[in-house]
């Protein structure tokens, strides 16, 4: 199937839905089985890799060049290939070492770009069968009992109130990243640890109100921004720039919590 020309944001979440349903199944085999553990990272890192993480990339892959054979892919566990208007941006567990330990705080995320900025966004979490998308109209939330709601975040604009997440301090580097989240810790209402790509849409959802993380990739991040921006928060790197492309990111529940938390960053 040729998709040339401009697709609407619907369509491609329809899509996503496809490509959601088809992985899912996949991934679910080898939760909280016994697992082989790949490290991709060399020297003294870990970055776990498994057989669930790359079969499920393979499908979605084999989809999208079905359905849209134009279009480009990067995914996590294999990288760019083709050119096309879109981009799909693909981490097909995001969250591998919750996977290993058997925590259900993962998911696979869908996202896709148009000229490099999110058009549209999916989280998909096949063991609780929690659904999460944005076309960028409106962000919904597929509950377990198949319940599908819209969701809005919090609108918190204080630090001070603010519920303050990050999948884990080991993120940020000694020095100015450290001491920017500490600031943030400190001033924070509250802080939690975990949650990868799950907690972002904790946060559009109304539960979160300030995430900060350092060293993500565009796979880690594109699928989350629509989801973010179209629940009423704001979504930058730690500078105030677009988010697409990782690094270090910051999620905030309003705008005016969000400026409040640039300035708590760059006053160090």
């Amino acid at each position: 199937m040729s998709t040339t020309g401009r697709l609407t944001a619907r369509r491609l979440i329809e899509t996503a839905h496809l490509l959601a349903d088809a992985s899912g199944p996949v991934v679910l085999r080898h939760f909280r089985k016994p697992m082989t553990v790949d490290n991709k990272a060399e020297g003294n890192g870990y970055d776990p890799v498994t057989k669930a993480d790359r079969a499920a990339e393979r499908i979605i892959r084999r989809h999208i060049a079905k359905l849209h054979p134009d279009h480009a892919i990067l995914g996590e566990e294999m990288g760019l290939s083709g050119e096309g208007p879109y981009t799909w941006v693909i981490d097909p567990i995001d969250g591998t070492r919750a996977f290993i330990t058997g925590m259900p705080l993962w998911g696979t995320l869908i996202g896709v770009t148009e000229g490099g900025r999110a058009v549209a966004g999916m989280m998909d979490q096949p063991y609780t069968r929690e659904r999460v998308w944005s076309a960028g109209d409106a962000t919904h939330w597929r509950g377990s009992d198949g319940r599908i709601k819209r969701i809005k975040s919090s609108g918190c604009t204080r630090i001070e109130e603010a519920r303050l997440m990050t999948t884990s301090p080991d993120l940020f580097s000694a020095g100015h990243e450290r001491k920017a989240f500490e600031r943030l810790k400190a001033a924070a209402r509250m802080t939690r640890f975990g949650g990868d790509c799950y907690a972002y849409c904790l946060l559009a959802a109304g539960h979160v109100d300030i995430i900060a993380e350092a060293g993500l990739k565009a796979y880690d991040i594109v699928a989350l921004v629509p989801i973010i921006e179209a629940a009423g928060g704001s979504v930058t790197t730690w500078d105030g720039g677009r988010p697409e492309g990782g690094g270090r990111i910051v999620a905030s529940a309003s705008s005016t919590l969000h400026d409040a938390v640039l300035r708590s960053i760059a006053s160090g």
